[in-house]
Parts: C-alpha cells; structure tokens; sequence
C-alpha cells in the first residue's frame, strides 16, 4: 500500500504530519491520494493504518466521527509540517490560533549566491503581479499587503563552480508565496524555484509538460529548496513545539561534492 504521510504527532484531537515535497495541500484532481486532505481522509477512516505504521495505544480512528481539517497549508513543492485538527471543535480553536498570529514558524531553504548579511529582516509588501503571464504570482509591490521575513545565513557553500547559501527564516507574517518572493526580491532565489527563479516559462513548461533536460538541469532540484522544519504554538494550556528534518534531495545537496 502507498505511504501517504509521515506522522510527526498524533493524539485525539491533532495529527501532525509532515508533506512531502510535490503534493498539493487540496484535491486538483480526482486521484485519491493526490492531495494531502484526501489522504487525510484516508488515515482517518482506518484504509491507512498499516502503510503509515499508526501508533498502537490509539483507538483504530473511524470516518463517522473524525474529519480532518488543514489548519494551514504549504505550497506544493514545499515540504515539512502541516498541522491537520480531527474534529470540527479543534479546527475551529487551533484556526484563531493561526488567525492572531500565536504561531512561530521556521523554515529552512537554499538560495542561489552568498547572502552578505549575516541576518535582517525583509520587510516588502506584496500583492499580485498583473504584468506576469504566470497566473498565480505575485510581488513586491507598495500598494500590497504589509509582509515581513526575518532570516539568518547558517552556512554558505559552493556546488559546481555555483556559488549558495543555507538559510533560516522565520515569517512574520503569512502572505502566498511570501519567502519565495522575498528571498528573490534579496537578490537570492530559492534553488529549483520555477516561479520566482527569473525566468517564468519555467513554470509555464511545467504545467504544460514540456519541461526540457537542460531546463531541469538550470534548476537544479526537481522541487524548490523550501523546508518546513518547525512550529510551536500553545494549545489548551499546552506548548507544542514539532520539528521535521528536510528531506533527501534537500539534505544531498548540502553534502560536500
């Protein structure tokens, strides 16, 4: 049976899973495990308990009385944690949570170049790109939403003659798209990233299915460099705090040549 996710985290009411890069949040799509939320679904109503090696001491979980709700989402590409409420009462706390901001979030991504400062934050709104053929991009823009990303250069390494560095970010707030945008607005985009790498048909010869071999290979990684790795919040009196490493691809190209 397929895998559909690895479990972070799981008690009555939460399940804390982490997404691999390349499966989109919610359904395009008819194919049951196509998306996160289907595969959700699946888990829950007990089809999944084997593939994902669910943990014992809990009650076999059954669709009549658990539905899965996506407190929050992460771009397809994008790895890492996503937090998943079992029942509507969770959902409805664990959503003012998102919604006042009470969530610290880190992520880890490779950028293209040396990044000169050591830290800042990126303070640049963003809203919608209407010169671009890219449908869903967006940009720096000074009408657009008030958006910050404070960042921290923990390494900065070289690859086939290429110059890159290793980054932690932490969102200070949670617009679309807001670290791919900011970390190329910096000058330093992310590593496999198709939309805001600079060059759109990219994106355009991925979705089309035309994306050619040396296309692939300016890209580097089949999926942006953008990680997930951890998030903290309280909950009922609670601090949670999860953390998820990055997955192979990411981590391989870290590794010395």
């Amino acid at each position: 049976m397929l895998s559909l996710f690895t479990i972070i985290h799981e008690d009555a009411d939460l399940l804390v899973v982490h997404k691999p890069a390349d499966l989109v949040c919610h359904p395009t799509k008819g194919d049951e495990y196509s998306s996160l939320i289907s595969r959700a679904r699946i888990y829950l109503a007990g089809a999944g308990l084997e593939a994902v090696g669910a943990r014992k001491d809990l009650p076999a979980p059954t669709a009549q009385h658990l539905t899965p709700h996506l407190i929050h989402r992460l771009d397809r590409e994008t790895s890492g944690l996503v937090v998943i409420a079992k029942n509507p009462a969770a959902a409805r706390e664990l959503g003012k949570i998102w919604e006042t901001r009470a969530v610290q979030k880190e992520y880890r991504a490779i950028v293209h170049g040396h990044v000169a400062a050591e830290q800042g934050i990126i303070d640049a709104p963003l809203g919608k790109d209407e010169s671009s053929i890219v449908a869903i991009k967006d940009c720096v823009r000074s009408d657009g939403a008030a958006a910050q990303t404070e960042f921290f250069v923990e390494r900065r390494f070289s690859r086939e003659n290429s110059a890159f560095s290793l980054m932690r970010l932490i969102p200070h707030t949670g617009r679309k798209h807001q670290l791919r945008i900011h970390l190329a607005h910096l000058g330093h985009s992310i590593v496999g990233d198709k939309i805001y790498g600079g060059d759109p048909d990219l994106y355009l010869a991925l979705v089309e299915g035309r994306l050619t071999d040396e296309q692939r290979a300016r890209l580097r990684l089949p999926q942006h460099a953008l990680h997930a790795g951890r998030i903290q919040f309280v909950w009922r009196e609670r601090s949670y705090d999860f953390s998820s490493p990055p997955e192979a691809a990411f981590t391989q190209f870290l590794a010395p040549e």
